[in-house]
């Protein structure tokens, strides 16, 4: 039996693409049951669509200041829909520890530098300002603390001289998108 999944994103959703075309083969363990967005004007719901994935919306702002209340509304429509492993794809809220203590061990997530190395935004600029030869992404179990958790897989990627944001960012998208696919497949299969 393929393992449920919803992915989770805020925008275009290009690693939740992936995730997508890498379920549609047929040896693969896992099946995007749901793509469920907080912004109603992400692109990757319409992405979704397109592939003939189910979509949900829960705007976070129709629940003001109460977290708690958005994510029980998604944790709901997750319930509903029988997931069971959530993929966070570009999900740009920071979750409380009731959600994420609820998904423990069932959520990851993927961060666009070599954690425990920054952590948060603008990893890309903050690695070039650092000076560090190895930039790359991580897949991990999302813990309490932002982008903290055990790793499942670590790819490195060069830093070039010249390399711009801009640069870097594309090199570093192009890892994440064979690194998610790879990693879900093996939380799919119990061997993380």
């Amino acid at each position: 039996m393929k393992k449920r999944v919803a992915v989770l994103i805020s925008g275009r959703g290009s690693n939740m693409t992936a995730l997508i075309e890498a379920a549609r083969t047929q040896d693969y363990p896992a099946e995007i049951v749901v793509v469920v967005s907080n912004r109603p004007q992400a692109l990757g719901l319409v992405r979704a669509r397109e592939a003939g994935i189910a979509t949900a919306l829960i705007d976070h702002k129709m629940f003001g200041k109460d977290r708690e209340a958005f994510e029980r509304a998604l944790d709901a429509e997750l319930q509903a829909k029988r997931i069971e492993i959530v993929c966070l794809a570009g999900f740009m809220r920071l979750l409380t520890p009731w959600f994420v203590n609820r998904w423990s061990g069932r959520m990851i997530n993927i961060h666009p530098a070599l954690l425990p190395q920054f952590k948060g935004l603008d990893t890309h600029r903050r690695a070039l300002e650092a000076g560090v030869k190895q930039h790359g992404a991580t897949v991990h179990f999302v813990g309490v603390e932002m982008d903290d958790g055990p790793v499942i897989v670590q790819e490195p990627v060069a830093v070039r001289e010249g390399d711009t944001e801009a640069t870097l960012a594309a090199r570093v998208l192009e890892v994440e998108h064979r690194l998610y696919p790879q990693a879900l497949r093996m939380v799919a299969e119990g061997r993380k």
